[in-house]
C-alpha cells in the first residue's frame, strides 16, 4: 500500500487531491502537509495532518520518516502573480523547497510528483499548438522557477534514480477551492460572480487565449501519471496536459447560455495581462496521450454546466 505525503495540501489543487488520494489509497495512508494550522474540517477529519514547510528540509524528512512515506505529491508553491510581487519568496519556496523534497526523496527512496506550468514558457515560445519540447525562455520569476524545477527533477532522476514525474498544468478551474494569486484566476472568479451578481469585471483583455483544465481532470492526470508504467515514460517531468483553450469572451458566452442576463466588462491588470500574453494559446499534449494515455473528460461546455450547478447550490 502506498504511503503518500501531499505538501501544499491546503492549497487549491492540494486540498482536493488529498481527498481523492485518501479515497483511492485509504485515509490513513495519505498525510496532508501544510504550513497553515487551520485546514478545512474535511481535510483534518479524514486523515493525518502535519505542519510541513518545504523550505525546512529537516521537517520534511521528519514527516517522511515518521509516516514511512514512499510517494510525495509536492504541490507547495508560490503562484504567478504573487511570485512577481515577491520574487525572493517565490525562489525560496519553489526552488529551495523542491530541492529539499528531492533530497529527502533521494534519502528515503520516495517517488515525487511535481507540477510545472504553462508559465514555464515565454514570449518566444511558439504560441499555437506549443510542442512538448520547445523554447522555454519565461520572463517571470514564476516561470523561471518552473523551468528550473523541471530541470532539477530531470537531474535527480538521471543522477540519483529518484522516480520523479510531473505535468505542465494549464489554468485550473475548481468549484471547491478559491484560487490563490494566479494569472488564470478569472476563469474561476467569473462563475462565482455570474451567480452572485450576474456581472463580472475581467482583468485580462478579450482575445487572451489560455489553456485551461477543470479540476477533476487535473486530479485525474496527476494520479494517472504516478500510476503509469515507468518504462513508457520518456519526458517524465514536464508533460504538456490540457483539455480546453478559450478567451474571456468565449467563457462569458458559454455562461450566457445558462444566465442570459450575465454581462462582462474589462479592467485590465497590466501585470497579469503581460504574464498571460507571454504564455501559449494552446499546448500540444500528444506526448502525454501517447506515453501514459492522457485523455481529459471535460470541455468548456461540460465544465460550465457542472460549475454553475455546483456553485448554484453552494452560493444559495
Amino acid at each position: 500500500m502506498k504511503k503518500i505525503l501531499v505538501t501544499g495540501a491546503v492549497g487549491q489543487i492540494g486540498s482536493e487531491l488529498t481527498i481523492l488520494l485518501r479515497d483511492l489509497y485509504g485515509n490513513d495512508n495519505v498525510v496532508a502537509g501544510g504550513r497553515k494550522t487551520r485546514p478545512s474540517e474535511k481535510l483534518m477529519n479524514s486523515g493525518p495532518f502535519e505542519i510541513v514547510d518545504c523550505t525546512d528540509g529537516n521537517r520534511v524528512a521528519e514527516v517522511v520518516k515518521k509516516h514511512k512515506i514512499d510517494a510525495i505529491y509536492h504541490l507547495a508553491a508560490i503562484l504567478s502573480a504573487v511570485a512577481e510581487a515577491k520574487p525572493n519568496v517565490a525562489w525560496d519556496v519553489n526552488i529551495n523547497g523542491l530541492y529539499n523534497v528531492l533530497e529527502v526523496a533521494r534519502e528515503f527512496d520516495c517517488a515525487v510528483f511535481t507540477p510545472s506550468s504553462i508559465g514555464a514558457f515565454g514570449p518566444t515560445t511558439p504560441p499555437d499548438n506549443t510542442p512538448q519540447d520547445t523554447i522555454q525562455r519565461p520572463n517571470t520569476m514564476y516561470g523561471v522557477t518552473k523551468v528550473a524545477g523541471e530541470l532539477l527533477c530531470d537531474y535527480y532522476y538521471k543522477r540519483f534514480k529518484v522516480d520523479t514525474r510531473g505535468l505542465r498544468y494549464p489554468g485550473i478551474i475548481s468549484n471547491e477551492t478559491l484560487p490563490g494569486g494566479g494569472t488564470t484566476d478569472y476563469a474561476v472568479d467569473i462563475y462565482y460572480e455570474a451567480i452572485r451578481q450576474k456581472k463580472y469585471t475581467c482583468f485580462l483583455k478579450a482575445g487572451t487565449f489560455l489553456d485551461m483544465m477543470y479540476m477533476p481532470d487535473a486530479l485525474k492526470s496527476a494520479v494517472d501519471l504516478m500510476e503509469a508504467d515507468p518504462s513508457r515514460l520518456i519526458h517524465r517531468n514536464a508533460f504538456n496536459v490540457t483539455s480546453m483553450s478559450f478567451d474571456p469572451e468565449m467563457i462569458a458566452a458559454e455562461i450566457r447560455k445558462h444566465i442570459p442576463e450575465f454581462v462582462m466588462d474589462y479592467d485590465v491588470d497590466p501585470v497579469r495581462q503581460e504574464i498571460a500574453s507571454s504564455w501559449p494559446n494552446n499546448m500540444d499534449d500528444s506526448a502525454a496521450r501517447q506515453e501514459w494515455g492522457w485523455s481529459p473528460e471535460f470541455d468548456l461546455e461540460k465544465m460550465t454546466v457542472d460549475m454553475l450547478e455546483v456553485l448554484g447550490k453552494k452560493l444559495k
